[in-house]
């Protein structure tokens, strides 16, 4: 399949409800895209978090002696668990490239401290950066009151420390409207040579604010994956900013 294979499909089917058990809304490589509009989730502050932890199977112990010792496991899925700075060392990013209806683009990330605003342009901000996955991961915010100002936003997850490690965590991306169900996109798929991950694109098309998973994995960084969604900024060598004292 080609890289661009997939990007410009048929309209996918929109989703009215989420699930009665976990209120939410989980978009697959099937059912792809909602309707924030139609939710009547179009206002009000999108709240986008972004969560991973380590497999298991990468933590201590070998898989053979462990399924040895417990042969079922071999028919379970793999497990995920809560993870620290001293068991792995992976600083998975949150960002969101941004293009206004008046032209402008840019990004918002915690590389440059380009951490955007929320109530002016870009109508984005990202708040905080965990560098080592904590329960309450990174979180940025979207006003939704100015969605006519807001042509797309593409949010995507990359890996800052440059070692590929997409295929030994377990990260999830959440959306939280301001009503109805949360939507979650799940970075399951196993690449473990990437090391950026467009995730979802929120598009206004016709005054209707659509969400679209994507999860397109690259091999390169942003600037990979503004060639791919045709963003056209000039990229340079990026740092985060170093605490106090550092």
């Amino acid at each position: 399949m080609g890289i661009f294979d997939g990007l410009r499909g048929g309209r996918a089917a929109q989703f009215d409800s989420g699930s009665a058990a976990s209120n939410a809304i989980e978009l697959t490589s099937r059912h792809r895209q909602v309707s924030l509009t139609k939710q009547g989730a179009a206002t009000g502050h999108l709240r986008i978090n972004l969560a991973w932890r380590m497999r298991t199977s990468d933590i201590g112990g070998s898989p053979r002696e462990s399924l040895l010792r417990h042969p079922l496991k071999a028919l379970k899925p793999p497990e995920v668990v809560g993870h620290s700075q001293s068991m792995v060392n992976v600083d998975l990013d949150l960002g969101c490239l941004y293009e206004l209806a008046d032209g402008t683009k840019g990004v918002v990330q915690p590389l440059g401290g380009l951490l955007g605003d929320v109530n002016s342009p870009p109508y984005v901000k990202l708040s905080g950066d965990d560098r080592f996955g904590s329960a309450s991961g990174e979180t940025m915010y979207i006003n939704l009151d100015h969605r006519d100002k807001i042509k797309r936003l593409l949010v995507f997850v990359y890996i800052y420390d440059q070692t590929p490690a997409f295929d030994r965590t377990h990260a999830v991306v959440t959306l939280y409207p301001s009503n109805g169900p949360r939507i979650e996109i799940g970075l399951d798929e196993r690449h473990p040579q990437a090391r950026s991950c467009a995730v979802v694109l929120i598009e206004n098309v016709k005054d209707e604010l659509l969400v679209r998973r994507e999860v397109k994995f690259v091999y390169g960084f942003q600037a990979e994956l503004d060639r791919l969604y045709g963003w056209g900024l000039q990229w340079g060598r990026g740092y985060k900013n170093q605490p106090a004292g550092t």
